[in-house]
């Protein structure tokens, strides 16, 4: 394979791609998958922090560790063979393994690990936050993230963290490690390659970036000098918006699988002989983000009697009873300290009443934002029928996800039906994004999901800052499972539904599992039979 240097700008090298025939399977050394990729703003990990982002640069940059697969509490080296945390609690020692290389062919050093994650906070976008929040900032990064030679790296955090979170949060997409060399060579001003980086890749992992359309396709190519050496040549994956047409594509040997089927597509897939399923418990969650910026969904009394009017049961049974769970609290189930509890069902007069009590007995009109692919469409509609049946009337604004996205992250939603997916096994990850919002003005510098929803509630705020820090880790733990029941009734946050992925998979495809962090859904170990 000709390294990145070589590669074709991405419109010959689409060109040069191999035609596949309608009713053809793809070469036994090509694997072609169908998927929703309506959610990819960028693929730079830098700023990628859409789900799918995750997916793809989890296939082509490795991190200093990553959460052990055999393990989701613990952690496994990759780039890193060996690390040691000092009795201070504040400084992190890493040990590179000396065989790793970029797809350049070039090795993998501590100096590109420092610039990676000095990157991210220069950058400071969207995912930034994970690895600021342990004080790093523009002006001491490069002092505190600094490659003491080319296999040991030292990190100085601001003050003492739990040293399971640093760790944990390291195995985040934005924790990537990029060559440095091939980043900068295509930087634009002081953007550090982030416009190049949005659709090339200059990592380490097991694929290449060969290229990304928006709403059309993601291509991999096989990284030939990767830890992990991919069994295919190329990975293919098409949009395909259409639960059922993936389905139909699955069963002609179109594409190998098939990411996105509904209940309906399941069963018949489930009953094909020639296919196969594969599922994995996601920590993604689904919720309704209620907007703090419009009065009426400010008061606590309303907040709660969208809660109560919620169907959670009639939703997950009737729509995807596959592919979802119940589950009503900001930690996914399989997180350290989850709370499994369901305090909230369907009680339509409790709602009412709530509503009288919010001075708001004859409802209000509000609209609600949501992805137009499936079964979020038909959930935002069972919601809009929930809702009216207490006198809220939903007025639905269906987007493709990364519309959705944007005005969320803008503020400009009212009501929203959205997911959200964890970054790393550690309650952090959650606990930051849904509660802290210690600035909650237009010009913040964190823009968690808590700001998104104009929501601040300092005492939550204050003691997801302090659990971050706190070194017990039996009072840790402690202090997260109450902070989620406290949130459970007092957040503008509706949480309804975890994630169970479900992917159909022909059984010429070996290999090929989901996983429960998108980061790990990865395409290294696939491999196609005759």
């Amino acid at each position: 394979m000709l390294t990145r240097r070589h590669l074709m700008v991405a419109s010959a090298a689409t060109a040069a791609l191999p035609l596949i025939p309608a009713n053809a399977e793809a070469p036994k050394d090509m694997l072609v998958v169908g998927q929703q990729l309506d959610g990819i703003l960028s693929l730079d990990p830098g700023e990628g922090f859409e789900v799918l982002s995750g997916e793809t640069i989890g296939n082509c940059y490795d991190r200093l560790l990553m959460a052990d697969p055999g393990n989701t509490h613990g952690l496994k080296g990759t780039l890193a063979d060996k690390w040691e945390v000092a009795s201070d609690g504040v400084t992190f020692t890493f040990h590179l393994r000396g065989e790793a290389k970029f797809s350049s062919g070039k090795p993998v050093t501590a100096d590109d690990a420092a610039f990676s994650l000095q990157r991210a906070v220069k950058l400071s976008k969207t995912p930034a936050f994970i690895i600021n929040q342990f004080g790093f900032t523009k002006e001491n990064v490069e002092a505190r993230i600094v490659a003491k030679d080319p296999r040991t790296l030292v990190l100085t955090a601001g003050e003492q963290v739990a040293p399971t979170l640093l760790l944990y949060c390291l195995t985040a997409n934005v924790a990537s490690v990029v060559e440095r060399a091939e980043a900068l060579a295509n930087a634009q001003g002081d953007d550090l390659g982030n416009q190049w980086l949005k659709t090339h890749s200059a990592g380490s992992g097991s694929f290449v970036l060969r290229n990304w359309k928006a709403s059309e396709t993601v291509l991999y190519e096989a990284n030939p000098y990767a830890l992990e050496p991919p069994k295919l040549r190329r990975v293919i994956v098409k949009h395909i918006a259409d639960p059922s047409a993936q389905l139909l594509q699955l069963q002609k040997a179109d594409i190998d699988i098939a990411r996105d089927l509904q209940t309906e597509q399941l069963r018949t897939a489930q009953g094909d002989p020639r296919l196969r399923l594969s599922s994995a418990l996601r920590g993604s969650l689904f919720y309704v983000a209620m907007n703090q910026n419009q009065p009426e969904l400010a008061r606590p009394e309303v907040r709660q009697a969208i809660k109560w009017a919620i169907d959670y049961d009639g939703i997950q049974k009737n729509i995807a009873p596959f592919s979802l769970q119940p589950h009503q609290s900001f930690l996914p189930e399989g997180f350290p300290a989850a709370v499994d509890d369901l305090p909230f069902h369907r009680d339509t007069a409790r709602a009412r009443d709530l509503l009288a009590k919010a001075g708001l007995a004859g409802g209000f009109a509000v609209t609600m934002d949501h992805a137009s692919a499936q079964p979020i469409a038909d959930i935002a509609q069972a919601l809009q029928a929930n809702f009216a049946d207490i006198g809220i009337r939903v007025t639905l604004i269906a987007g493709e996800a990364r519309q959705v996205f944007t005005r969320t992250r803008a503020r400009q939603h009212q009501l929203a039906l959205l997911g959200w997916g964890p970054d790393y096994y550690d309650p952090n990850t959650n606990a930051e994004v849904f509660n802290v919002n210690p600035d909650n003005t237009d010009n913040a510098k964190n823009r968690t999901v808590a700001w998104r929803s104009s929501w601040q509630d300092m005492d939550l705020s204050d003691r997801a800052v302090a659990a971050a820090r706190e070194t017990d880790a039996a009072k840790r733990m402690a202090e997260y499972e109450m902070m989620q029941r406290d949130h459970q009734q007092r957040s503008p946050f509706a949480f309804m539904l975890q994630l169970k992925e479900v992917a159909a998979i022909r059984k010429a495809v070996v290999g090929f599992e989901l996983a429960p962090m998108p980061g790990r859904t990865v395409y290294a170990t696939a491999s196609k039979s005759a």
